[in-house]
């Protein structure tokens, strides 16, 4: 009975500080102060079909997806959504969460006339969002009828 107690405790403690490597391997802390914040648009902003947005960042540094650098991680745009995706997982690409993994501070985007959401999410070089996750505010910009 000693002998198995000792085995299952053994197996315990290898799983624990497996898990423990695995997340400190994919997952990144982020800095206290950290902030990430759409300079432009501003909330509430009418646009053209075709329009810039500028990213700010505070406290962290920016690097391109694929490069493990300690408080840097790169943009994801998140684009009308209504949920947040999982912040355990890579984002996935898609017209809703548009990686910016070549450290880009702004992009050009084209969208239909209407209201649009728009939210900034950091991202580290795995494309995981960080430990708590560098997430901005999320603003409103009407896309006027051209």
């Amino acid at each position: 009975m000693i002998i198995i107690r000792t085995f299952f405790l053994l197996f315990i403690a290898v799983a624990v500080s497996w898990n423990m490597a695995f997340a400190e391997e994919y997952f990144s802390e982020s800095p206290p102060g950290a902030k990430v914040y759409i300079i432009s648009p501003k909330d509430g902003e009418v646009v053209s079909k075709t329009f810039t947005v500028r990213f700010g960042l505070v406290n962290m540094g920016v690097a391109p997806a694929g490069v493990k650098v300690p408080n840097t991680g790169h943009h994801h745009l998140l684009v009308d959504l209504e949920n947040l995706p999982d912040m355990e997982k890579p984002l996935a690409f898609s017209e809703n969460v548009r990686h910016f993994g070549g450290g880009q501070t702004e992009t050009e985007i084209t969208l239909a006339p209407g209201k649009h959401t728009l939210r900034l999410l950091l991202g580290n070089y795995l494309h995981i969002p960080h430990k708590p996750p560098v997430l901005s505010e999320k603003i409103t910009v009407t896309v006027k009828d051209q």
